[in-house]
């Protein structure tokens, strides 16, 4: 099943697995990205309720930064390889 996913996936994945060369990864750091891409899906899903409940779609913008946010934080995290989320963070 998880390779399957990472076909499907394979166009955010690529952009972080791809290069070579040294990098820094810890687990914590896979950790913090799940975590991260939670809160994001959290914030999205307020923000729509809201939107809603008030009939302004001003907050459309909003919704979707934080859902694709937390989209990618949490394909990286949980398919993605130690080199994907340490170059997320920028660690390599």
């Amino acid at each position: 099943m998880k390779d399957v996913m990472r076909k499907l996936c394979s166009p955010i994945l690529g952009m972080f697995e791809s290069g070579e060369g040294k990098y820094d990864y810890r687990k914590s750091h896979r950790t913090i990205l799940l975590v991260l891409g939670t809160l994001c899906f959290i914030i999205a899903s307020v923000s729509l309720f809201f939107t809603l409940k008030t009939g302004e779609f001003a907050g459309i913008i909003p919704i979707t930064v934080f859902f694709i946010t937390g989209l990618v934080c949490e394909i990286v995290g949980l398919l993605g390889s130690d080199q994907a989320v340490a170059r997320i963070w920028k660690r390599n």
